[in-house]
């Protein structure tokens, strides 16, 4: 309907108009919905923990998580509101209890059952299923054979968790759906492309292992030594890792370093698999950067170091502090009117 000017007559007697609609009101705005994409890292995983808790006190609440093998496990932790338990869980490990739970399993897949482990996940998060979380999530996998990049956003939530953390060699893969599934570190480290697949409009990315000056150079020229000649006696016992031991946490102490120095099989599985995700992260990331890039300085933190909870949480929040400025001017430049 149209709405006429009034005419009334000022005290010098001239005629004014006047309108009667009333100015437009200015569009509220609406912040992005926000996805973080936390990436593997092993120990190293804990930081997430800082960089969660840094996020939402200043503000920035995620609606969609995405993760890979650790940061599967913190990221589903958190969507289902149990990143305090898992907190103090991380908190409370020694280097003993963190022994305790690689239980041993060498007529397998993989060198540790992770029985204690699911259990521990079972007892704190239960049936719950990835749909019934009041955020998205998905956990990234990797399909036996095929290569197949498997994002889980349905079913059993600790079950996505153990698959997307099941590095090769390490831990058994998993039977989820007539696919055999281990670690998504192999084809997504730091699944950008899967919160915005999810819906974020912006997204923050966490890479644990980006802190790695020089990592992935050529070296032209190294020269090689003969080696030095093996000892002549036998000792009576060997040491090995298959041999038999009473000290439970020796042999998983073997499995990451050795007595001459050299890396244990553990240790070497788990740096070629980050040597490996590295560069597949560096590709993945340059072809769909987020945009904020969290780049934790992780690199003294050893990646089967879960005792050192406390340092990889306080290094994580530091990251985001560093950052907090950037936060705010990209969430404001990606405001919407709502």
């Amino acid at each position: 309907m149209l709405s006429w000017p009034t005419r009334r007559t000022s005290s010098q007697g001239d005629d004014r108009f006047t309108d009667t609609v009333p100015p437009k009101p200015e569009a509220s705005l609406r912040p992005p919905v926000v996805g973080v994409a936390f990436g593997a890292g092993a120990a190293r995983g804990w930081a997430h923990i800082g960089i969660l808790e840094a996020l939402v006190e200043a503000g920035v609440t995620p609606s969609v998580i995405t993760g890979t093998s650790i940061g599967a496990v913190v990221g589903g932790c958190y969507a289902a509101g149990r990143l305090d338990e898992l907190k103090e869980f991380a908190l409370g490990l020694t280097r003993r209890r963190v022994f305790s739970l690689m239980d041993l399993h060498l007529g397998g897949a993989g060198l540790i059952s992770g029985a204690r482990l699911r259990a521990m996940l079972e007892e704190g998060l239960g049936g719950q299923t990835i749909e019934s979380l009041p955020i998205k999530f998905a956990a990234v996998t990797t399909e036996f054979g095929s290569g197949h990049e498997i994002w889980l956003t349905r079913g059993h939530l600790v079950t996505a968790m153990r698959a997307s953390y099941a590095i090769p060699g390490i831990f058994e893969p998993l039977n989820i759906g007539g696919r055999w599934l281990f670690d998504g570190a192999l084809v997504n480290p730091v699944p950008v492309s899967v919160a915005r697949a999810l819906g974020a409009e912006m997204v923050i990315s966490v890479s644990l292992n980006s802190d790695h000056n020089g990592r992935g150079t050529i070296i032209q020229d190294h020269q090689v030594e003969a080696p030095p000649a093996p000892p002549v006696e036998v000792p009576e016992r060997r040491r090995g890792l298959f041999s038999p031991v009473t000290n439970a946490a020796a042999a998983v102490h073997r499995l990451t370093r050795r007595p001459d120095g050299a890396p244990g099989i553990a240790q070497v599985m788990v740096d070629a698999i980050n040597i490996t995700q590295d560069r597949i992260a560096r590709s993945r990331l340059a072809g769909d950067p987020p945009d904020i890039a969290i780049n934790p300085k992780l690199s003294k933190i050893g990646l089967f170091e879960f005792q050192r909870a406390d340092d990889s949480m306080a290094i994580g929040r530091e990251a985001v502090e560093r950052l907090l400025p950037e936060i705010r001017d990209v969430l404001a430049s990606l405001s919407m009117p709502a």
